[in-house]
Parts: C-alpha cells; sequence; structure tokens
C-alpha cells in the first residue's frame, strides 16, 4: 500500500511538467476507454427506445404518424419542463458552454453530478425528436468524466486541461466515427492551443474511444456519401458564392439563437415546454426536423430529396433549430449545422444546374461541402470542419473544394457579419470569455510543482544562536516561522545572517525571528495542484511576491516566488 501510494504521489509529480508525456498517455488512454464506453452507453439509451418507438429504424420520424409527430417533441418538452421544475439535480448547468467556461474560470473541475444531469436530459430531448443533436451533450460528458477522473486522481491542473481535451476528442470520435477529427476539434475548439506534447495523450484518447465503439457498433462511416471525380473548375465561383451564402446562414443561426435568449424571458419550465410545442407544430408538416436526422442528410447525398421540399427543410430548420436552443434545450448544435449545411448546400447545387448550362458534378458534393462549410462557420473550427468532412465521407476528392468552401464560409461569418463562434458568443453574453492570452497559455501549461523551491525550512519564533547558526549553515533560501503551530511569515535566511553580522549575540539570548530586521512576506497559500497561472492570479489579486504551496494534506512542500514565475515565463516565452 505504501508503495502504491508512493507511486501515485510520483506520478501526480511528474506530471507537473507539461513535457510528461509518458504519463499523459497513459491518463489519455484511461479518458479514451471511459469515454468511449460512455458514449456507446449513451448512444444505447437514446437507439433502443426509439427502435421501439419508430417504424423501421431509430431516425425514421417521418414515419409517425400526424398526432404523433406533434406529440413527441410536446410530451419531451412537457417531461423536461416538469423535471427542471420539480428535480434539484436536473438544474445543474451543462453543454460545451458550461464546459469552457469550467475550463477557462475553474481549472476544468466539473462535478459528477453535471454529467448526470446532462446523461438524462440529452437522452429525454434527442428521444422526443427535438431539433437538436447529440454531439454536444457527448463532448460535454466525455469532459466531464475526464474531469471527474482527474480529481479522483488529484492530478495538478495544468494536466487537468489536457485530460479535459482527451474526454472531448474521445467523444467526438465516439459520435461521429472521426477519430482524427476529434483531435483537431480538442485543439482548435477547447484549448485552442497546438502542442506536440498536447497532440500526442489526445490522439491515444481519440484512438482507443474510436476502438471502443467501433468494437461495439461498427467501423462504418457515419454518412453514405456518394463517389464523384474530381469537379470541374468551372464550378468553382459557384462553390464560393456557395460558401458565402453559408456563411451568412450559420451568422442567422447563431444570431437568432442569442435574441430567442435574450428575448424570452419566461421561466426556464415555460421555454422548454414552448420550445417542445414549436417542435411539434413545425413536425406536423416536415417530419425531417425532428432529430439528429442523419437520414435526411443521407438522403440529401444521394440527391433523393427534391429541391422545394430541400427549401423548406432548410428555412424551417434554419429557423426553428436556433430558437429552441435559445430556449434552453439541453443538446447541441454540431448536428443541426452539418443537416443544416448539407441541405444548404444540396439547394446551392440544385439552383446552380437550373440557372446555368454547365453541367454540376453530383449534388450530394454540394451538400458536402455545405456541411463543412456550415460546421466550421458555425464553430469557427476550419481545420475540424475540413477533417471532419473528410473522415465522414471517406473521399479525398472533397478536399479541394472543401478547403475553398470553409475558408470562405468562415471569413464571411467572422468578417463580413462579425459574428463569433457559437459557443464564445453565447459565453460572451455571460460577460464570459475563455480564451487565454500568451501569458495565461504558457502559464497554464505547468504546475506550481515544477518550478517551487524546496529550499526552505521551518523554526520556531524564537531561537537561540546555536540554532540559527544551524539555520544558516544548511544552505536553505527561505525560513518559515511558526508560532502556536500557525505559519506566521517567511523570509530569507540571508536576513538572519545579515544580523547576526551585525548586532554580537551571546550564546544565553534568544533570537526573536518576528523583531528582527527582515523582508517579511506574510504567508499567502496556494495548493499543489495549481497552475502558474492561477499562482501568478493569486499574487496580483493579494499584492504578494512569495506563495507557500501546500498538499492536499495541508503540509508545507515549496515556496514559489514570483520571480521564479518571471523567470520561467522569459525561458519558454524566447525558446
Amino acid at each position: 500500500m505504501i508503495k502504491a501510494n508512493f507511486s501515485l504521489q510520483n506520478f501526480r509529480k511528474q506530471l507537473a511538467s507539461y513535457e510528461a508525456l509518458p504519463q499523459l498517455v497513459a491518463l489519455g488512454l484511461l479518458s479514451g476507454i471511459s469515454c468511449g464506453l460512455l458514449i456507446a452507453l449513451f448512444r444505447f439509451a437514446i437507439d433502443l427506445p426509439l427502435g421501439f418507438l419508430l417504424p423501421d429504424h431509430v431516425e425514421n420520424f417521418e414515419g409517425l404518424s400526424l398526432v404523433e409527430r406533434f406529440l413527441f417533441p410536446s410530451i419531451g418538452g412537457l417531461t423536461l419542463a416538469l423535471m427542471y421544475k420539480y428535480w434539484p439535480l436536473i438544474k445543474n448547468k451543462v453543454g460545451v458552454v458550461h464546459l469552457l467556461e469550467r475550463l477557462a474560470y475553474h481549472q476544468g473541475h466539473i462535478p459528477g453530478k453535471n454529467l448526470i444531469t446532462q446523461f438524462i436530459i440529452a437522452v429525454v430531448a434527442l428521444v422526443s425528436g427535438q431539433s437538436v443533436g447529440r454531439e454536444g451533450p457527448a463532448i460535454y460528458m466525455g469532459a466531464s468524466l475526464s474531469s471527474v477522473l482527474g480529481q479522483l486522481l488529484r492530478i495538478p491542473d495544468n494536466s487537468q486541461r489536457i485530460l479535459i481535451a482527451c474526454g472531448s476528442a474521445a467523444a467526438i470520435s465516439a459520435a461521429f466515427n472521426t477519430p482524427l477529427a476529434g483531435v483537431v476539434f480538442a485543439m482548435e475548439v477547447i484549448l485552442l492551443d497546438y502542442t506536440i506534447a498536447g497532440f500526442t495523450p489526445i490522439i491515444v484518447a481519440s484512438v482507443s474511444s474510436a476502438l471502443v465503439t467501433r468494437l461495439i457498433f461498427t467501423d462504418q462511416p457515419l454518412f453514405q456519401a456518394p463517389a464523384f471525380e474530381i469537379l470541374n473548375y468551372s464550378e468553382i465561383p459557384w462553390i464560393m458564392l456557395l460558401a458565402i451564402c453559408i456563411g451568412a446562414l450559420a451568422s442567422v443561426f447563431i444570431k437568432l439563437m442569442l435574441f430567442t435568449k435574450k428575448t424570452i424571458t419566461a421561466s426556464l419550465s415555460s421555454k422548454l415546454l414552448m420550445a417542445g410545442l414549436l417542435t411539434g407544430c413545425v413536425a406536423l408538416l416536415l417530419p425531417q426536423v425532428m432529430g439528429t436526422g442523419y437520414d435526411t442528410i443521407n438522403e440529401t447525398f444521394l440527391g433523393h430529396i427534391e429541391l422545394k421540399l430541400l427549401l423548406l427543410i432548410l428555412i424551417a430548420k434554419v429557423i426553428l433549430t436556433p430558437i429552441i436552443l435559445g430556449l434552453g434545450i439541453p443538446a447541441g448544435l454540431i448536428g443541426p449545422s452539418l443537416f443544416i449545411g448539407a441541405v444548404a448546400g444540396a439547394v446551392m447545387g440544385g439552383v446552380g444546374s437550373l440557372l446555368v448550362d454547365i453541367p454540376v458534378s453530383n449534388i450530394g458534393m454540394y451538400a458536402m461541402l455545405g456541411m463543412g462549410a456550415m460546421m466550421a462557420a458555425v464553430l469557427n473550427a476550419p481545420l475540424a470542419a475540413l477533417i471532419a468532412l473528410l473522415e465522414l465521407t471517406y473521399n479525398p476528392n472533397i478536399i479541394f473544394p472543401g478547403m475553398i468552401a470553409i475558408v470562405i464560409a468562415n471569413l464571411t461569418t467572422r468578417y463580413l457579419f462579425n459574428t463569433p463562434s457559437a459557443f464564445l458568443a453565447l459565453l460572451q453574453d455571460q460577460g464570459l470569455d475563455y480564451r487565454l492570452e500568451p501569458l495565461a497559455q504558457i502559464l497554464t501549461r505547468v504546475s506550481v510543482a515544477k518550478i517551487m523551491t524546496n529550499s526552505f525550512q521551518i523554526s520556531q519564533r524564537q531561537i537561540t544562536l546555536a540554532q540559527a547558526q544551524q539555520i544558516i549553515a544548511q544552505q536553505t533560501v527561505w525560513v518559515v516561522t511558526v508560532q502556536d503551530q500557525q505559519f506566521v511569515n517567511v523570509f530569507p535566511v540571508s536576513n538572519i545572517s545579515s544580523f547576526l553580522d551585525r548586532d554580537l549575540i551571546t550564546s544565553e539570548q534568544l533570537i526573536d525571528l518576528e523583531r528582527i530586521p527582515a523582508q517579511r512576506v506574510v504567508i499567502h497559500s496556494v495548493n499543489l495542484r495549481a497552475t502558474l497561472y492561477e499562482a501568478l492570479q493569486l499574487m496580483n489579486k493579494d499584492d504578494a511576491d512569495v506563495l507557500c504551496v501546500f498538499d492536499h494534506s495541508e503540509n508545507l512542500i515549496g515556496i514559489l516566488s514570483r520571480f521564479q514565475i518571471e523567470q520561467y515565463y522569459s525561458c519558454k516565452q524566447y525558446h
């Protein structure tokens, strides 16, 4: 038992450095396998009831009768409303926006009960056919599970960030069967940071999660994308126009969601019921808007839906989904962004073939391009969208036109319509931001345990000349005074040397360390798990230049100075 505890302590100590690659890889593997099993359970919780309730297959909401189309989302909205009103557990905040908030302001510590909340309410929303996706809840659950694992292991906060990114990547990988896109999404959207040390454990988490879900389900791509040859280059102007239109749609989607969130001020229970009824009304005419809509995306790829119906579905989805998300339906927006992009791309391809004599390569290709462009524009994640597009279609010919569409759509949303990503927009609406300045990016990668010094001694307030000489002889840097079993001050040992050099002290006299001239600092504590950025913030808040580092058992184990932090930052900044 002693050996096991020692090993775990050593493991935590090694994780204090951002370069602790073997330890981070081990965490990534643990996160990936755990998240893969969790997302598989989440998928079963949705697909099993839908397989029983829907005719033919789990996404066939179109096969329901008119009454059932209305009742499904309406009852779902009512169920969520009652749960929020009468079940305290369900009132916890969830979702990707909450994940980013916890990562930016709470060192990635997410309570385990939030994971349970997200699982339950997302299952209710998706089984009842709300016009939302399952990927957002999956990301939050993957990150939450990884956060709980990190808290149980008491790993440093700098490694907690990597572990949460591992969970997010594993969730995307398991939900979409896209391991590479999961890695890029975690780096581009969650961490906002690209480092070699970060990539490796996240890759391990994503691959292991994909392996788990492929063993349980299948390794087939999520969508049945048609094969097509390299496009006719005369179509590039139309693809550019498609991208501009998609960028505009993304801006409308985000702004309508924010407008709904700000404008509707009723209670959350009332808003959830309102969202369910609204979805039910739209589903009476267009059941394709219900659920994730993966079957409709497949039909769009294959060109099986006529242009007029595609246009109606597009209008309904662009209006309905951001409204119900703004009303508080607890599910994701990534799936709906793929749906809207695919339908919009197919509409643009169909319209293009009618307006000009140039033959269109394939309507499905335009649907794919629209899907990737919309995801990039809504999430502000162009690289993740491009990789996802490639992995979802298994067609390398999509890369060249996909790059054109994704870049233009992203620029259109960001700069032409001045709209941030959906997640950032929702955070800013709360007066928050999760983007880190360069100083914070460097200092959050390392724990205080990495650079603190253990060159200190603990001493009683009153000591003899012999004790003072012994403190000096040990050549430590700091001395911490104790009185009545309480830490009082910390100051440099050199101050004792200076005092003895100036004053003649006899061996019978007691030296009061609280009265000799010294550069004393009041004790300000920081936890061993804290990052250097947390330590610097604490120093600035308390106007302190020195912190005492305590472990989880409240033992003093090190001293950290502002000079050490500045020295570390200068070294990393120029190397």
